[in-house]
């Protein structure tokens, strides 16, 4: 079993630069054994081959009860009863389940449907732009990398307008709950409140259907179309916490990559046509993602000579894969031009990130709208320390205050 110095990678200071530990995993232990926060061993893969291969391999399921035998399953910590609707959400899914439950959300995700946002999303980074810079100095996250997306998946899902933070919030505390005793403590009241909100929600979309993502699958769920409650409330919760964290995190991180090198910001303001490789590379570079959710080994197998035993979970590191000089040459290099840039950022195979086509455009008009209308924008404190948000799967800022030069 390979052995590593023992890190705490869902802290926040493990966050801050996790990327020294990711190069040092590639060099010479590109699968290693890490102990989480709530006391469960798990594999991580950091390798760009091994985690483009295992991102794709049927060997690995996503809901645990497929890969591990009746005893492991019994041994294994289970969630607090009022969260298990939330366990049947489709990022934890196999197929034909999985696949099932993709259908019925994928329309509204599209290139084509997304583009139809643009203009709204536009209109909206105008009017945060606006209010922030009335103060001179303002957060990059929460004046306008968090309230942009909340409020394009809010409209979207026809969350009303008064609801929007609280949702947010709600969802700030399920994506950095650890599952560790305290974490589960604390996250509770918040868990029980979203999910009270969201069966309220579902309810007012049957009574008043409207133009919008939630009332699309109510009327799937009743036409028969294979929702059931519980799958209903967990597509719901799901679209709307996944629907604008990694956007935030995209944003926030990107925005902070570019004012780290001007160069490159510069660059983007002379050549605003570059943008659509720029996201690529923030997607890259910055990795909101920062690695996958929970797999299980269905077999006994080896991943890059490493083996791993049937039940095991398994995590592939994308934010370490990214920066793989193998795949990408001067990887730690920040290049708004980047091409070929293959990165893994919304993964790969059949759990390929839905949500993409709107992360981009979302991203396309945030930073292209911040660069163009604050070209002298600069970090407040450029040698402060940052706060990370703690967590597993997504890496993001808590704030990122700056100033207009």
């Amino acid at each position: 079993m390979t052995r590593i110095e023992p890190v705490q990678i869902e802290s926040p200071g493990f966050k801050s630069n996790p990327h020294p530990f990711y190069a040092r995993l590639r060099e010479g232990s590109p699968v290693a054994r890490v102990k989480l926060l709530n006391g469960r061993p798990a594999w991580v893969v950091a390798r760009y081959a091994d985690v483009a291969g295992l991102l794709k391999d049927g060997r690995f399921a996503k809901d645990r009860a497929n890969a591990v035998t009746g005893d492991q399953l019994a041994k294994l910590p289970r969630p607090p009863k009022a969260f298990a609707p939330l366990m049947r959400n489709m990022l934890d899914r196999d197929d034909p389940d999985h696949a099932r439950l993709r259908r019925l959300v994928q329309k509204g995700f599209t290139s084509q449907r997304v583009e139809t946002l643009a203009e709204r999303t536009q209109v909206l980074s105008d009017q945060l732009i606006d209010r922030a810079t009335a103060r001179g100095g303002f957060d990059l996250i929460n004046d306008f990398a968090l309230p942009l997306p909340v409020t394009v998946i809010s409209e979207m899902l026809g969350v009303p307008e008064p609801d929007r933070a609280r949702f947010a919030r709600w969802s700030k505390t399920i994506i950095t709950n650890t599952m560790t005793p305290l974490s589960l403590l604390v996250s509770m009241p918040h868990m029980l409140a979203f999910l009270r909100y969201l069966r309220w929600l579902i309810e007012e979309k049957r009574r008043r259907p409207a133009d919008d993502l939630t009332t699309a699958l109510v009327e799937a769920e009743e036409s028969g179309d294979a929702l059931d409650a519980d799958e209903l409330l967990a597509m719901v919760a799901i679209l709307l916490s996944a629907g604008h964290e990694t956007t935030t995190n995209l944003i926030g991180n990107g925005m902070l990559a570019l004012l780290q090198h001007p160069d490159q910001f510069e660059r983007l303001g002379a050549q605003p046509e570059l943008i659509e490789p720029a996201i690529e590379e923030l997607l890259r570079f910055g990795s909101p993602v920062e690695m996958s959710t929970f797999r299980y080994a269905r077999e006994d197998l080896e991943i890059a000579g490493q083996p791993i035993a049937r039940g095991d979970m398994v995590l592939a590191l994308i934010a370490s894969a990214n920066r793989d000089e193998t795949q990408f040459p001067q990887a730690e290099r920040l290049d708004l031009g980047r091409e070929p840039n293959r990165h893994l950022t919304f993964g790969l195979g059949g759990h390929f990130c839905v949500g993409a086509p709107l992360a981009r455009m979302e991203g396309r008009i945030a930073v292209n709208t911040l660069v163009r209308r604050l070209p002298t924008l600069r970090l407040l404190r450029p040698d402060a320390p940052l706060r990370w948000r703690r967590g597993l799967v997504l890496r993001g800022l808590e704030t990122l205050p700056v100033i207009i030069s």
